[in-house]
């Protein structure tokens, strides 16, 4: 069973297998977590992101998707990427939001990895409720057929830290 933790801090800190990011989907850096993170990890993350957008995802990482790439200088052995949805009123995207959790451990399962740490994905800049997205990273992660064996989320303030460990009581 998946251990799930709680850490409030800065997600480029963390000692993990693998790192998500919340990237945008053109996966060349961008705000927030995204940024941080490219900024941290050095530009080998970045080359690799290239090399993806170069082959694969011409296009783009598609939302609700996830793909990895070395973490650079970050005290992690991969990123995994996902591309969160951006929150709207007059539509429910929660499923996409949840396969940024499915498709990031399944990542994560391909790769080895036991231990990851998650970001509140779409929570800021895409502007999806902490509450709600807390619930659903943390049922989502709950139901997750995986081997991994502790998810840490990574919550940059107190307010998200709040959200969460409401959903982990």
């Amino acid at each position: 069973m998946t251990s799930i933790t709680l850490v409030r801090g800065d997600i480029t800190r963390q000692s993990v297998d693998a790192i998500v990011n919340a990237a945008n989907s053109s996966l060349l850096g961008g705000g927030g977590v995204d940024g941080a993170i490219h900024r941290r990890g050095g530009p080998e993350i970045l080359e690799e992101c290239r090399e993806l957008r170069a082959s694969r995802y011409g296009k783009g990482l598609p939302t609700g998707q996830a793909v990895a790439t070395t973490a650079g200088k970050l005290d992690a052995r991969w990123v995994i990427h996902t591309v969160g949805p951006v929150w709207a009123a007059g539509e429910d995207r929660s499923e996409l939001l949840a396969s940024c959790y499915r498709e990031s451990l399944r990542v994560a399962d391909e790769l080895g990895a036991r231990t990851v740490a998650f970001p509140a994905v779409s929570t800021g800049v895409y502007g999806w409720p902490i509450d709600d997205g807390a619930r659903i990273a943390v049922e989502t992660v709950r139901a997750a057929d995986t081997s991994v064996e502790e998810v840490r989320f990574v919550l940059f303030d107190e307010r998200a830290y709040e959200a969460f460990a409401a959903q982990t009581r």
